[in-house]
């Protein structure tokens, strides 16, 4: 096993080269035995650790993923996933995004036993927001994954330069730049994010 701690990124992620097939279960074992720490599987098999958010991420990402909740429970088509809902995708990987929206259609293939482990479906909707210690290329690069396994509309959000990258099928983002809202299409159609409280932080 190689440790890799990229110097241009501050907080470093701590990359761990894992000889061997490391399966979705396998990371699934691995992350319950150490539940301090917030992990992703890359679809090389490599497990990131990642930093805690700091105080004013946290809350710009919970804002999200409760206002994507309180939307779905209004409009009852899908169920929403926090940051701490791992998928196991197509390509080998396991992500977390900050909100993930699913829909019920897709939810009612898994058996409960398949429930209590990371999702097996990829859910139609994520957001990502950015921290000020991430890099944008690789948080794009991040969200250029979901869509490469099937996620149907994501929304990355940096909050530093109030900007929104809207990304749909497999072409490049749609660009927003200090918008006060920004509205769903496809599969979550009717939801509007404000994002007023994003920008401005606590």
């Amino acid at each position: 096993m190689q440790v890799t701690l990229p110097e241009s990124e501050t907080p470093a992620r701590v990359i761990f080269h894992v000889d061997g097939k490391m399966t979705a279960d396998r990371f699934y074992d691995l992350c319950q035995a150490n539940p301090d720490l917030w992990m992703e599987l890359t679809r090389e098999g490599d497990i990131v650790i990642l930093p805690p958010a700091g105080m004013e991420s946290s809350f710009q990402s919970g804002y999200a993923s409760r206002m994507l909740g309180i939307w779905a429970d209004r409009d009852r088509c899908g169920r929403v996933l926090d940051s701490s809902g791992g998928f196991a995708l197509p390509d080998g990987s396991v992500l977390s995004p900050d909100a993930a929206w699913v829909s019920r259609e897709r939810l009612s293939s898994l058996t409960r036993a398949q429930k209590q482990k990371f999702a097996t479906v990829t859910p139609e909707f994520v957001i990502e927001v950015m921290s000020p210690s991430d890099r944008l290329a690789t948080a794009q690069a991040k969200m250029r994954d979901w869509l490469r396994n099937g996620v149907q509309l994501g929304w990355l959000l940096q909050p530093h330069t109030q900007t929104v990258f809207s990304y749909r099928n497999a072409g490049e983002p749609i660009v927003l730049t200090s918008a006060v809202r920004v509205e769903g299409e496809g599969p979550v159609a009717g939801f509007v994010l404000e994002l007023d409280p994003i920008w401005q932080g606590l």
